[in-house]
């Protein structure tokens, strides 16, 4: 049997899925979903994480496409990124939906 390469999908989630690996990720996330406007201030005063630490966390989130940023001076603009953010729940909602042994025994 030839070995199968990963598919678009599969590198996407794990790409989500990494950069939700660290609750302070998780919290800085549920703090800007829930806002009603893009956030314009620091994230570090909101949530209990040190300045530097919430700069690498908002970075990581960026680059996996999950919140936007943009600088306005003095302050700095973060929104979730809706369009990958409706991707990333398509994509965990049909990787959790899809066990097969949902009728079955098979796991206890």
């Amino acid at each position: 049997m030839e070995k199968q390469e990963y598919t678009e999908k599969q590198i996407r989630m794990a790409r989500y899925a990494k950069a939700l690996g660290n609750p302070a990720r998780v919290a800085i996330i549920d703090f800007l979903a829930k806002q009603e406007t893009c956030f314009f201030g620091e994230i570090h005063e909101q949530l209990p994480i040190a300045k530097a630490t919430a700069s690498q966390h908002l970075s990581e989130l960026k680059e996996a496409g999950l919140i936007q940023g943009e600088i306005i001076p003095p302050k700095v603009k973060y929104c979730i990124n809706k369009e990958n953010w409706m991707e990333a729940k398509a994509l965990f909602g049909e990787f959790f939906g899809q066990c097969v042994c949902k009728n079955r025994q098979c796991c206890g």
